[in-house]
């Protein structure tokens, strides 16, 4: 790996996410502390595929998505073109959407094994089980891996929830695994008691299963998927960082790239220099703990909002590039 070496001479040094051009992985995952950059990050980390010639998708599953915002047009529960860039695509993840796919793919199957058990209009029984804690967001990791198995994107880079929400959404396929052994066990008590004579229950529960662990074993494996975590260099930042990247290793979910934002280069006030100096342990910690074992990225803090295409495009040469002496990198002086 390149040295990480330090921010001198408005220098960032020379570890980029190229190493993920490397590998031909499906899916990007970004993530991280609420408001640390992850969706200017993975934007324009989509921005580096499309421009690269392959076809990608970007999506989040942020309750509040920014999307629409940071590429500057309507962005929604429908997947749509970048209209200045070939080959890019969006999509904000709607709960509700999720839902509807859901009743559409196991709408009948529920149907025919609830109504074993009770007397209900198909609708309203749909609707009930629909509503159970947990459905939701168990098959928003189907609906999302129902767009990698269609095959109609090279790469889908996915801005992810904040840190919490995300490993709740990756723990619970395990989690309905544990759920779903008992249920057979309930489900034949029920039918004994009640001389039913259809099981319709049984094999649906064991499609839930099935569901289940091919979205663990996809999601946990690094041929398929790269998590990068981002991060600013501040003290909660950095605190939370260590937390997750220890949580999604306990999940199988090996972290090999870290974006470290709002990096402070060439301060050039003294308001710099003291966000510079308050910064530095921070990024030396990193550093210190995961320098041998993570590519780490820094960018650069900008002096202007990231929205539109021509920032994104500076965001992701930062990302996939080293500075280069003609630009050292170096925020606008302070006014005053």
């Amino acid at each position: 790996m390149p040295s990480l070496g330090a921010l001198e001479g408005g220098t960032v040094y020379t570890v980029t996410l190229l190493t993920l051009d490397q590998a031909d992985r499906r899916v990007i995952m970004f993530g991280g502390k609420g408001g640390v950059g992850k969706t200017t990050s993975s934007a324009a980390t989509a921005l580096h595929y499309a421009l690269t010639g392959r076809r990608t998708l970007i999506i989040t599953s942020d309750y509040t998505p920014s999307l629409s915002d940071i590429f500057e047009v309507e962005v929604g529960p429908q997947e749509r073109d970048i209209p200045a860039v070939d080959g890019l695509y969006a999509l904000e993840i709607d709960p509700d959407e999720v839902i509807s796919q859901w009743k559409k793919k196991f709408g009948p199957q529920v149907y025919e094994a609830a109504s074993a058990l009770v007397d209900m209009p198909y609708d309203e029984l749909v609707d009930y089980v629909a509503m159970a804690p947990g459905i939701q967001e168990e098959f928003m990791l189907d609906y999302i891996l129902e767009r990698i198995r269609e095959q109609r994107y090279d790469v889908i880079v996915w801005d992810t929830a904040p840190a919490g929400d995300t490993l709740r959404l990756l723990d619970l396929p395990r989690r309905f695994i544990e759920h779903l052994r008992t249920a057979p066990k309930v489900y034949i008590g029920v039918r004994d008691a009640l001389n039913l004579s259809r099981t319709p229950f049984l094999d649906l529960i064991e499609s839930w299963k099935a569901l289940a662990r091919e979205v663990t074993a996809f999601f946990s494996d690094p041929e398929n998927v790269a998590f990068v975590l981002v991060t600013i260099p501040e003290a909660l930042g950095v605190y939370q960082t260590r937390r997750v990247k220890r949580d999604l290793e306990a999940h199988g979910i090996d972290v090999r790239h870290l974006v470290i934002n709002h990096v402070v280069v060439n301060p050039s006030c003294d308001f710099l220099r003291r966000r510079r100096e308050m910064q530095q342990p921070y990024i030396e910690m990193l550093e210190h703990e995961y320098g041998d074992e993570v590519d780490m990225v820094k960018v650069p803090l900008m002096p202007y909002e990231v929205k539109g295409i021509e920032r994104l495009r500076e965001v992701e040469s930062r990302l996939f590039a080293p500075c280069d002496g003609a630009d050292p990198c170096e925020p606008k002086p302070c006014e005053g």
